[in-house]
């Protein structure tokens, strides 16, 4: 079992506080999978993926996570709240590793949960944390998007936030062919490599009408003037209130930084990709590691032995 992170925040307090988790989807690329089970509870290893995201806004030192979450969605509540019975039962067989696990979600912050009431996009959830987060920055992660742990993007974020203010936004460097699946941002350079200011945002643009080849990724810091503009945004791509609208009238008065990001990152929203994740995490692990990497060593050997078999028959 992995313990949780200890904070990498710094030991000057945070103006960010609070963190919001959007948690509400359908999950219909994993159907039938997530027929009954939210997408975000998907186990990537021996831990659904929601909770490394919920580690990651702690170990930032943001202890407030409100999850923003579905009628369909009561597994997410049950996983952050105290299992009694379960726990009773690993004291009693002094079972201290499997109960610090199963103890260690409702530890990590002071979570709160509130349902969306209807699937009326990204923006419209953020938009339904209004009243929770007041006039207080907060920040945003998407439930099935995950930066690896070693990763400190938040907390970069979080600093970058105090020195300019405003909102700010992960970038990150994605191939022509696939930025359509992401919103978009237009910069301009800073004083700092990793700091851009950005100038427009486009939601999910052709290939030939992107501005960058910089993608928008599922972590936010954003400033509680978003609300208000929030409030006015009219529905758009989809039928849907879109964050990326919102930030594009945020970003054309100058308000808007992104932080330019190239480590490790996770869609586990993704199947392929999903897959991935749980390969890569299981091989970094100490426990499963060593044994896993040799049996896939061995698989991979195995899968390249049949396809020079298939070939030589073929060649038969």
């Amino acid at each position: 079992m992995i313990a949780p992170h200890a904070s990498s925040a710094p030991a000057t307090a945070r103006t960010v506080t609070k963190a919001v988790v959007p948690a509400a989807g359908l999950g219909t690329r994993f159907l039938p999978a997530t027929k009954a089970t939210p997408k975000e509870m998907l186990p990537v290893v021996d831990k659904p993926a929601i909770q490394y995201v919920v580690e990651e806004a702690a170990a930032a030192g943001l202890d407030d996570v409100l999850m923003v979450t579905g009628r369909h969605k009561r597994a997410i509540e049950d996983h952050f709240d105290n299992a009694f019975e379960l726990e009773q039962a690993l004291a009693a067989k002094g079972d201290a590793v499997r109960l610090d696990a199963v103890r260690d979600p409702a530890r990590l912050a002071n979570i709160h949960h509130i349902r969306q009431g209807e699937p009326l996009g990204l923006g419209h959830a953020v938009l339904c944390a209004r009243r929770h987060v007041g006039d207080q920055p907060f920040a945003v992660l998407l439930g099935d998007d995950l930066i690896d742990p070693r990763e400190t993007l938040l907390s970069r974020m979080l600093d970058v936030r105090d020195q300019y203010s405003g909102s700010v936004v992960a970038l990150m460097e994605v191939p022509p062919e696939q930025i359509h699946l992401y919103g978009c941002a237009a910069v301009e350079a800073t004083g700092e490599d990793d700091v851009v200011r950005v100038t427009g945002l486009v939601e999910k643009p052709s290939r030939e009408n992107a501005p960058s080849a910089y993608a928008v990724i599922g972590r936010y810091v954003l400033d509680p003037a978003v609300f208000d503009t929030l409030e006015r945004t009219p529905p758009g791509r989809g039928g849907e209130i879109q964050l990326t609208d919102a930030l594009q009238e945020l970003a054309a008065g100058g308000t808007v930084h992104g932080v330019v990001f190239d480590g490790l990152r996770y869609d586990t929203g993704d199947k392929a990709d999903y897959l991935r994740t749980v390969v890569r995490l299981a091989c970094d692990r100490d426990d499963l590691g060593p044994e896993f990497v040799a049996w896939l060593k061995e698989f991979v050997a195995g899968l390249e032995g049949e396809t020079v078999t298939g070939r030589r028959q073929l060649a038969a």
